[in-house]
């Protein structure tokens, strides 16, 4: 089971992500990073553990209201040995940031309608796909990228926006009927999560990789918690 911390971005500052309601979204300031400069949040997230992957969402590229990609290719010299996912909103070709080995990109659904599907072409399905779903629980964006399984990447990230910061657990049972759906997918869970409890129920159903935040912010999950998890010393 691999972790991999979120760091929502706005305005070139680290947010606090909750319930995808993100015009009231505030500066990070949590018991584990009381900064909200993307550098010291990172070095935050490293004090827990050597992750090896950071999840970036640049909320001004995916509102359309500019980008943090200035920021982002700092990010991407000063942490090499960190690989960063990258949500940038729509996006009609693969970006110059594509140059960098430790850079890949994520495409959400919320950001691609029908008449922009025939762009994920270009990407050659190199591209972690986020399927998006609004705090109502409905899908986000083209309807098609949930159902066209020609479209799908290798990886997806199932988003639950309404989980995201809510402590509410993730939503197992979504999960669940993607991975029946296409078990040659490697899905990712995100949103929810509050314990290494939730971890495990996930791990439980062969869920290999989760994004959080929350749960790292708070101090409910431990660098000890983590090292026995990745040791596998937790009961299978």
């Amino acid at each position: 089971m691999q972790l991999i911390p979120v760091i929502d971005i706005r305005k070139g500052i680290a947010v606090h992500a909750k319930f995808g309601l993100r015009e009231y979204y505030q500066p990070l300031n949590t018991p584990l990073c009381s900064s909200h400069i993307i550098t010291q949040v990172i070095n935050c997230f490293l004090t827990i553990h050597d992750f090896k992957i950071i999840y970036l969402a640049d909320l001004d590229a995916i509102i359309e209201s500019g980008n943090n990609e200035i920021l982002i290719k700092r990010l991407l010299q000063i942490y090499p040995e960190i690989t960063f996912w990258v949500d940038s909103g729509y996006q009609r070709q693969p970006s110059l940031l594509t140059a960098f080995n430790n850079y890949k990109i994520v495409l959400g659904s919320e950001s691609y309608s029908d008449n922009f599907l025939s762009h994920l072409d270009l990407f050659e399905k190199n591209f972690i796909l986020s399927l998006d779903f609004s705090a109502q629980g409905n899908a986000l964006g083209s309807k098609h990228l949930f159902t066209k399984q020609n479209l799908w990447p290798p990886k997806i990230i199932l988003m639950t926006l309404a989980r995201v910061g809510s402590g509410q657990g993730s939503d197992l049972d979504k999960l669940r009927y993607y991975q029946q759906l296409n078990p040659k997918v490697e899905f990712i869970a995100s949103g929810g999560i509050r314990c290494i409890e939730d971890i495990l129920a996930l791990k439980e159903i062969g869920i290999k990789k989760v994004l959080l935040a929350s749960a790292l912010h708070n101090k409910s999950i431990s660098s000890q918690a983590i090292r026995k998890l990745e040791a596998k010393k937790y009961p299978e």
